[in-house]
């Protein structure tokens, strides 16, 4: 599958948006700037499941990320920083490129290792990078809203790509998190449970004795909420009422005033 877009039941994309694409491309690739592709193209390059959107993601570092809208700007699409402190889009009609420098709960910024171990491909005809697969995991690994669950994406990345997977690489990005993934592992082994050995044994025994670790010793004296950095709703109360600190301040991957531009733009996501 390197190297190629596969095609399946995501539907057809139109022309129109088709189009975008292509011209949207080519403008950033004559910039030069860097840049990978990931969304729906780069799920869809790891575990052939196809499925199209009117929106297109293309990932850069954050200090690209102005630049990049200001060429989308010169070449006469609408841009706007939506939420500073990780996207930014370009509009064309209905369809968009989202401009992505970090995830939303401000844990997985881009930074160079997206790019050493992005993976050459072809999309529309164009020659590009993408995401790795082990940053895709990382990224999607904490989108664990009410309206948007992404396990099913990481149990597929991890249906397609394991043997081929750096483990160790996976676990050192999500470090402190590590039970973000292993919750993940321990799904993907009742998903399929006559697969469960695509992961490697190593790191499930290394998960489990942090986890037998800590049931062994006393929880910190702390009250701290890291549901925040799974879901930017559903632990409000517990920082608006309850008393908790909020882990996306108190780890410092976001500012008091990029949660409140996050938090409101709530209503419109569900509008």
């Amino acid at each position: 599958m390197a190297g190629s877009i596969a095609h399946g039941r995501g539907g057809t994309l139109d022309q129109a948006t088709r189009e975008f694409y292509r011209a949207a491309l080519g403008v950033i690739k004559d910039s030069s700037l860097p840049f990978m592709v990931g969304g729906a193209y780069a799920f869809n390059y790891y575990t052939g499941v196809e499925r199209h959107t009117k929106d297109f993601d293309i990932f850069v570092r954050a200090a690209d990320c102005q630049r990049v809208l200001d060429i989308f700007a010169g070449a006469g699409y609408h841009t706007e920083l939506t939420h500073p402190h990780w996207l930014g889009k370009a509009y064309a009609g209905d369809a968009y490129m989202d401009i992505i420098f970090n995830s939303g709960n401000g844990v997985a910024r881009v930074d160079d290792e997206w790019f050493a171990r992005a993976h050459a491909c072809e999309i529309l005809g164009i020659p590009v990078k993408l995401i790795p697969a082990e940053e895709m995991i990382w990224s999607k690994g904490f989108i664990m809203e009410r309206e948007r669950f992404d396990g099913a994406d990481v149990a597929h990345l991890i249906h397609a790509w394991a043997d081929k997977m750096d483990w160790h690489h996976l676990l050192e990005r999500y470090g402190a998190n590590w039970r973000v993934l292993y919750c993940h592992l321990v799904l993907f082994g009742y998903d399929y449970p006559g697969e469960r050995d695509k992961i490697p044994a190593w790191i499930m025994r290394e998960l489990s004795g942090r986890l037998l670790a800590e049931v062994r010793t006393p929880p910190m004296d702390e009250r701290l909420c890291q549901g925040t950095l799974v879901s930017r709703e559903q632990f409000l109360p517990d920082i608006e009422q309850w008393g908790y600190s909020d882990a996306r301040v108190s780890a410092g991957f976001m500012s008091p005033e990029d949660i409140q531009h996050w938090t409101d733009a709530i209503a419109g996501a569900h509008g």
